[in-house]
């Protein structure tokens, strides 16, 4: 049984009474720490239906806290769900989402709110946490992917109504839950190769039966608004493109000639497509051709289209020939801690390229005395790198150097870099590329079912008490 459930219900019980005692008192976050930890003894707390005395200079029409649902030794109080209810209307109502019942929509969100209480308390006791500095970097990063500063995401979030400490306690909270997550659930995920060969095998079998056109297209356009007299004058021009090419005129050089579209000095390649990326009567016509074959004019809301299928293949041929380009490098880490601040871990690293720039010192020599990763002990080689492999600021900032050439200081979620390209090599890997993107994709659905299991086994194990009995949990 677990050691929540064998909790001491008195010892329980005095400890709610003075968390309601201290917010009919309006305390402040200190306040209710200390009543967490000192039990107080107020024997009318035990009975169910317990009201705290209303404080000194306070009405009794006044407001008052109350607590909502105790989960284990903590409290979620009316307030604090009001205040998530209120936040999630005003988002649903922004996305043009339909709202459930009142009832509901507060069962839904208490429910969730039990839950992130308890995988908080979780994390507080496994001593997960994510300092000021952390979450200052964070949030700069967020502000970066929607293309703003972060004082003008802070007005847009206080425009729609959401103050920004409430919002950098939200993603405080985000980075604590995955942190929690990658440790209770990510870590143990584990993906046999019998796993990896039938997931390969079904998507082969799936990609026999598609396939993609390689298409070259003319478009004789009609200008817009254009009077039927000049829709017959483009009909005409297009016509007579047909005509020559069923005479023998070459179909690029007539593109290059006739055609409007923006492929036209390409003559008029337009590449691989599936049919599904196709207007549904161009996907019918072009599926009744042979490579080399041109269909009749067509017509569409842009002009007149001869379209000429100039291959076609299986999805599992263009799989089978895919290749990328792999990266051999390596790299000096800098992390950002407590003792040591962004600006220090910038400034070493730029003196440590200063020691490379003037031959002072050897790349794998500083790696091993100054780098803070794994890779230290191998001059801080990270061997042949696929795309995706690192994150996207060190990858961008990995392929933008020539061989041999030592970046500035990176900076990643993971600290600051300097990073060295050594080599380069560009070939088939499609076998691996293909087994290594099934187990990913298994990866992430066995992450979904793991988590979704992990979330309720906390959920089972949490001590909850429904304070009110228009809160109470339905079966």
């Amino acid at each position: 049984m677990s050691v929540t459930f064998m909790r001491n219900a008195r010892m329980h019980q005095l400890k709610i009474a003075a968390l309601l005692c201290a917010l009919a008192a309006g305390a402040s976050g200190e306040a209710l720490a200390q009543a967490t930890d000192k039990p107080a003894a107020a024997p009318a707390a035990q009975s169910k239906g317990f009201t705290p005395p209303v404080p000194v200079g306070q009405t009794n029409n006044a407001p008052i806290d109350s607590i909502a649902v105790v989960v284990n030794d903590d409290v979620i109080t009316r307030n604090e769900l009001t205040e998530r209810v209120r936040t999630v209307v005003q988002r649903m109502k922004a996305q043009n989402v339909q709202l459930p019942s009142e009832a509901d929509l507060q069962r839904q969100i208490l429910e969730r709110m039990i839950v992130e209480r308890a995988q908080g308390q979780l994390a507080k006791e496994m001593g997960v946490r994510v300092d000021d500095t952390q979450l200052d970097r964070t949030i700069s990063r967020i502000a970066e992917q929607q293309k703003m500063t972060v004082q003008q995401m802070r007005n847009q979030l206080e425009k729609e109504g959401t103050t920004f400490a409430a919002f950098r306690e939200e993603i405080r909270e985000e980075i604590v839950m995955t942190r929690l997550r990658e440790h209770e659930v990510d870590a143990k995920i584990n993906i046999s190769e019998a796993e990896v060969d039938a997931h390969i095998a079904a998507e082969k079998a799936a990609a026999a039966e598609q396939f993609e056109l390689n298409i070259s297209q003319i478009l004789v356009r009609i200008p817009e608004n254009a009077s039927p007299e000049v829709i017959a004058q483009r009909k005409a021009r297009a016509d007579e493109v047909m005509r020559q090419l069923r005479v023998g005129a070459d179909f690029a050089k007539m593109a290059a000639t006739y055609s409007d579209a923006s492929d036209a000095l390409k003559g008029g390649e337009v590449g691989w497509r599936t049919p599904d990326r196709l207007p549904p009567v161009f996907a019918e016509a072009l599926s009744k051709l042979k490579p080399g074959q041109t269909t009749a004019v067509m017509k569409s809301v842009s002009g007149f289209h001869i379209i000429k299928l100039v291959d076609k293949r299986s999805v599992a041929e263009a799989q089978a020939a895919a290749s990328v380009q792999q990266t051999h490098a390596r790299h000096i880490l800098i992390k950002v801690t407590p003792a040591v601040s962004a600006a220090d871990a910038k400034r070493k690293l730029t003196e440590l390229k200063e020691r490379l720039d003037n031959k002072a010192a050897k790349f794998e020599e500083l790696a091993r005395l100054f780098s803070n990763d794994g890779s230290a002990g191998k001059g801080g080689d990270l061997g042949w790198l696929y795309p995706g492999d690192t994150v996207p600021e060190f990858e961008a900032a990995m392929n933008g150097l020539k061989l041999g050439e030592v970046s500035q200081p990176v900076e990643t979620s993971f600290g600051f870099h300097l990073i060295e390209v050594m080599e380069r090599k560009t070939e088939d890997v499609s076998k691996e590329k293909a087994r290594n993107a099934a187990r990913n994709a298994i990866r992430e659905r066995k992450l979904e079912e793991a988590t979704e299991d992990w979330q309720r086994q906390v959920r089972d194990r949490a001590y909850v008490e429904y304070r009110a009995e228009d809160l109470k949990e339905t079966k």
